[in-house]
């Protein structure tokens, strides 16, 4: 039977039709509502009540989060430029993302490091993304029991986890989903009306996420295949046309500025392909050891490579499991749902086309196949995906023809059949359930922000506390702050630090001259006396007296090649300057009247070191030490404790 009369004959359930509501039929009204409307009350209820659920215990995990490492950068480079063009459409590293650069633009502006107004926009987005699913899914299966599975599924799933603890992915990856949900929402409603206004929705919601996410694109692709597949009579060709031309407009824009867009290693990119051997590694780690375990409640452990970020470690007896109860899983949907295979040869295409091949093309090199691979935030805007893919893989779409390949049981079979679902989905939500918090409450054990939480604290403390005007080592914040071998100067404390600064202070790369009481930051983030930690030269009788003849020091040991600050003892009549040689290289600094020291960066090495005086003058020589400046253990640091986080 093929009319539309016979497939609904099929397909609509008796009056008393099973609680899932997603095995035979539909029985629903055309705004989208359960054919019982209490049922559909209490199906809605249940949906608020969950998302409610998860945005309290998400809450209790994200509050504990903090800026970490590409946030810091983005928020200074944030505060050094205007809201321009060129700032907003930079590409970085094969990410444009006009929409987060502008967040952090104005996050700079609200208090710098304002985390309160973070976490509230984290916890905004999340709500907004659970209802825009929720609206998705009563849009396409109806307001039945059956589509809080999906929705479940998506609340618990430890995919997001990982991305939830960082604030830049957080800005990417959240408003993408929840405009993946509601263009794919709107596109059910364009296949089912064929208004016009509704494909534009579609496409406005795409460029919505575009503005956020490289992954944008696909989402116009989804939105193709979930209408020839579930509303093939639904085909028009204005809106594929609409969309062909958005995605074109967005691929010239997103090339045009990948080419030029200056990185902060001071090129431009250059996209190559990996070695096949490490794509293909890196396609099967991240399925098998991110996404699949990943949507069956794990990875169940953690490696932590900083305190507060971890990526999956799935154990393998575990992995190999999940992988089993994910072929099963595929395998009842395509033994029962006629188009269960559309349903996973779309999420399969996602995960190759929209989570594989960015980061094989831009980032697997440098992070290799296994640490990339076990990376969740890879995959955790698939979770959206994911979640709708479950449904149409068990479910029926509202008025969707011939929808099984088997006949609808009798009567007398219902409610065994209803006993059984109960016995099958009650262990298995339960133990995906189970997975989920525990794997949740494993990433949460870490310290997460706490300790640079403390650091940045401790250094806002610390500057109120600075002499106005003192001059501040600019040295590299430690690497759980941000790393420098990554960011470069970014990773400077006045990047991270000097925005917060409530007094002016004098920062500098570098020690020239006589500069009084220079100051450094320590590991804890307080401020300390700097000193030179190397090698010291003695002066016998106080000082040595140096003229226009070059006087030789011998050095303790031999140094090696390098930039070196030389402090310089000195107790002069009246003001000099000096000259100091190391090896080859030569810098001159002044030298103050009365006593004092002054410093100089010398590039070079040797066995000695030589100083002169210049200007017919004559300097008297003190103590010399050579070394690296440091922030001093001994010196009394300022606040004497870090701030507790």
């Amino acid at each position: 039977m093929t009319s539309e009369s016979g497939a609904a004959a099929r397909t609509s359930p008796p009056r008393d039709g099973l609680p899932s509501g997603g095995l035979h039929g539909d029985g629903q009204h055309g705004d989208g509502r359960h054919g019982d409307g209490r049922h559909g009350d209490i199906v809605l209820a249940a949906a608020i009540a969950l998302i409610a659920v998860q945005l309290v215990w998400r809450f209790d995990f994200v509050r504990r989060t903090y800026f970490r490492q590409d946030d810091f950068t983005f928020i200074a480079r944030g505060l050094e430029h205007d809201l321009t063009w060129d700032y907003l459409m930079r590409v970085d590293y094969g990410h444009l993302v006009p929409g987060p650069f502008a967040i952090h633009w104005a996050m700079g502006r609200l208090g710098v490091y304002n985390e309160v107004l973070a976490h509230a926009v984290t916890m905004g987005l999340l709500a907004a993304a659970g209802f825009a699913l929720l609206r998705l899914l009563r849009l396409l299966f109806g307001t039945r029991p059956a589509i809080l599975v999906p929705l479940g599924f998506y609340l618990l799933t430890p995919l997001t986890v990982s991305s939830l603890s960082w604030w830049a992915v957080v800005v990417e990856t959240l408003p993408f989903q929840v405009a993946l949900a509601m263009a794919l929402g709107s596109q059910v409603r364009y296949a089912r009306t064929g208004r016009f206004r509704h494909a534009v929705a579609v496409a406005g919601w795409a460029v919505l996420a575009m503005v956020f996410f490289v992954k944008a694109p696909f989402i116009l692709v989804l939105a193709f295949v979930l209408t020839i597949g579930w509303f093939p009579r639904a085909r028009r060709r204005a809106a594929w046309l609409l969309y062909l031309a958005v995605v074109a407009g967005y691929a010239a824009v997103f090339f045009r500025q990948l080419f030029t867009s200056v990185q902060l290693t001071n090129d431009t990119i250059r996209p190559a392909l990996p070695d096949p051997a490490v794509a293909v590694s890196f396609a099967w780690k991240l399925l098998t050891g991110s996404l699949v375990p990943g949507a069956l409640g794990g990875p169940w452990q953690w490696y932590p490579i900083s305190e507060d970020y971890a990526i999956a470690a799935a154990p393998r007896p575990l992995m190999w499991a999940a992988l089993g109860v994910a072929l099963l899983a595929v395998g009842v949907s395509l033994w029962h749902r006629r188009r269960a295979w559309l349903a996973w040869l779309t999420l399969l295409g996602y995960f190759a086309l929209a989570d594989v091949v960015p980061v094989m093309i831009g980032r697997v090199v440098q992070l290799g196949p296994d640490l990339g691979g076990q990376e969740l935030r890879y995959v955790s805007s698939t979770a959206m995906v994911l979640a709708v893919v479950i449904g149409l893989a068990f479910v029926p779409v509202r008025g969707e023809e011939d929808p099984w390949r088997r006949p609808a049981p009798g009567p007398r079979r219902l409610p065994r059949l209803r006993a059984g679902l109960r016995y099958v989905w009650v262990p298995v939500a339960a133990a995906f359930a189970a997975g989920s918090v525990w794997s949740a409450a494993g990433y949460a054990r870490m310290p997460l922000g706490e300790h640079v939480r403390s650091y940045v604290e401790t250094g806002r403390t610390a500057l109120a506390r600075a002499p106005h005007g003192a001059v501040v080592l600019d040295t590299h914040v430690p690497a759980k702050v941000v790393l420098p071998l990554f960011f470069r100067d970014y990773a400077l404390t006045s990047r991270v630090l000097g925005p917060i600064a409530p007094n002016p202070v004098t920062w500098t790369r570098t020690l020239t001259g006589p500069v009084p009481n220079p100051l450094a930051f320590d590991d804890a983030g307080r401020l300390r006396p700097v000193e030179i930690q190397g090698m010291t030269i003695p002066q016998r009788g106080g000082c040595t007296p140096v003229s226009g003849r070059e006087r030789r020091f011998e050095l303790p040991a031999s140094l090696p090649d390098g930039e070196w600050t030389v402090q310089v003892g000195y107790l002069n009549p009246v003001p000099a300057t000096i000259a100091v040689r190391l090896g080859g290289a030569v810098t001159t600094v002044p030298a103050g009247k009365d006593f004092g020291w002054t410093f100089a960066t010398v590039k070079g090495g040797g066995t000695d070191l030589a100083v002169r005086a210049l200007d017919g003058r004559t300097v008297c020589v003190g103590e010399i030490k050579v070394g690296v400046p440091r922030p001093a253990a001994n010196g009394t640091p300022t606040p004497l404790q870090p701030v507790s986080p």
